[in-house]
């Protein structure tokens, strides 16, 4: 089992004008699997969709959260990721049937890409982009080019045996003025980042794969952003939800099973309420 802390490492070529991310995942990722038993291309591409999420919003300057959700019409019909600025993580993947479907494509079929970011100041923003290459990594890297036009190169990386994700982003700098010389730089360090292993990813600390990898670049290595698992659900939350039901539904789902429950997408916690409960929520939030 890796020694790796769960990280986001963020770093800059000043003389190329290109930034680059790296991401290194382990207990976020085993915390957001644990209680689900999803099918091995389903986790595969769980994992990439959260090194991927990482990397997303670690590019954009705001506080608040975000969401990378795929629908599809495939055996996977949904999968998403939420995240905000501060690393908390959580994911979801839901099937319409049993699958052994591997890859992308195989999975969700014909699909977009949602991205939807909410900051806690201003106007919620969201971006939609077809799933129309093979791989994850190149349908972000497109998303960039669509919504941005900023050249992007995205790596992600899935360790079966050990239950890690990982994920390396490079993007030249949007201000940049010296635009061919600038691409020149940006194409040098994508063939170097080509060679990363996934050995290296998934076992080297940041700073030492990022030493191996670029050192006869001059980089500047910020202060590495920890990731973790945050479901997010509570009582509260879920009171919330149920409350909007119509009160004869709830005074008919309470005469057959005594109680009303809800169960959590994510974490897959269930919280049970009896009428007591509900009726004590109810008038707390008329005052």
């Amino acid at each position: 089992m890796s020694h790796l802390k769960d990280e986001l490492n963020r770093y800059l070529f000043d003389e190329l004008n290109v930034r680059g991310e790296l991401v290194q995942l382990s207990q976020t990722y085993r915390e957001i699997i644990g209680n689900h038993e999803y099918p091995e291309g389903v986790r595969q591409l769980l994992a990439e969709l959260l090194s991927a999420t990482c990397l997303l919003t670690a590019t954009i300057k705001f506080e608040g959260e975000i969401t990378v959700q795929i629908q599809g019409e495939g055996p996977l019909s949904y999968i998403a990721v939420n995240g905000d600025n501060e690393q908390k993580m959580r994911g979801v993947a839901k099937l319409s049937g049993p699958t052994n479907a591997i890859g992308l494509k195989n999975l969700v079929g014909k699909a977009n890409m949602i991205i939807t970011i909410r900051p806690f100041k201003g106007e919620a923003y969201q971006g939609v982009v077809a799933l129309e290459h093979d791989t994850l990594a190149e349908c972000l890297a497109h998303y960039f080019e669509v919504s941005e036009q900023i050249p992007t190169k995205v790596w992600l990386f899935y360790d079966k045996d050990n239950a890690m994700a990982a994920g390396t982003l490079l993007q030249l700098l949007p201000e940049t003025s010296e635009k061919n010389e600038n691409q020149e730089g940006f194409n040098h360090l994508c063939h170097i980042t080509e060679t990363t292993k996934p050995e290296e990813i998934f076992s080297l600390e940041a700073n030492e794969l990022l030493h191996r990898l670029y050192h006869q670049e001059v980089v500047r290595i910020y202060e590495p952003q920890a990731v973790s698992y945050q479901c997010g659900c509570s009582e509260e939350k879920c009171l919330s939800v149920i409350s909007q039901l119509p009160p004869e539904e709830l005074a008919a789902i309470i005469a057959e099973q005594g109680w009303v429950s809800m169960t959590c997408d994510y974490c897959l916690a269930t919280y049970k309420f009896d009428e007591p409960q509900l009726a004590a929520f109810v008038a707390k939030t008329k005052h």
